[in-house]
């Protein structure tokens, strides 16, 4: 087998999937795509346009109009990528508690996931690129060569969202955090299904950097076999 030209990563909210991907980019050289920007670039433009997250007409045609540009860290402050739009720094904006509040309702929308699935599928198309999202392997890029499914505890997807917030400056309680990720558990349901031909990693009482190796692991045992 050669190496595979895209790589997906689907699991639910908070379960590691977007450090794991940039980890997993960086060691192979591809490039690292966090379809989920899209989504909570998306979902941030509509707040401040004072677009509801139920209203599906307008977020449609706010997918279809917006400039929104996923581009390598600009800035050394800990981000994973620059997100700009209509030429604005919006990277840590897209964290802010109502973004993360809202994204599942908007992101939950056909129409608005059909809207957006283009731009993605054209990214992952380059080849040599790691994609980080739900849906990304049964849906978007159902025929990538492979798909990697990450799981963890709710318990530890909420104590690592927990510690995200803490290390920026925000203020957040543990509670709050782990019932809001409760809430997108359900709101992101539909949308994160294991892909029948997924790699499966329970990331709980592991790091980023031990899963990495592991998947290099049987990533080059595939490319020998």
């Amino acid at each position: 087998m050669l190496q595979p030209a895209i790589i997906t990563i689907d699991g639910p909210a908070a379960s590691g999937k977007s450090t794991l991907g940039a980890l997993l980019a960086k060691q192979l050289g591809y490039t690292y795509f966090d379809t989920g920007v899209l989504y909570r670039a998306l979902t941030y433009l509509a707040l401040a346009q004072g677009i509801a997250p139920d209203d599906v007409p307008a977020l449609v045609r706010l997918a279809e109009q917006m400039n929104a540009h996923v581009e390598p860290p600009t800035l050394e402050d800990g981000r994973q990528y620059t997100v700009t739009a209509d030429g604005q720094d919006i990277t840590w904006a897209i964290r802010e508690p109502e973004v993360e509040r809202h994204v599942s309702a908007v992101s939950a929308h056909p129409a608005v996931r059909t809207a957006l699935r283009e731009q993605q599928r054209v990214i992952g198309r380059r080849g040599r690129v790691v994609m980080v999202g739900r849906d990304i392997g049964n849906v978007v890029m159902p025929d990538a060569d492979f798909k990697i499914f990450l799981l963890a505890s709710a318990e530890e997807r909420a104590r690592r969202r927990h510690h995200e917030l803490i290390s920026q400056g925000r203020e957040a309680s543990f509670e709050q955090v782990f019932e809001d990720l409760r809430r997108r558990d359900a709101l992101d349901a539909q949308n994160t299904l294991q892909p029948a031909d997924a790699y499966i990693v329970n990331s709980d009482g592991l790091s980023p950097a031990d899963i990495v190796g592991k998947l290099c692991a049987v990533l080059e045992q595939r490319t020998r076999g």
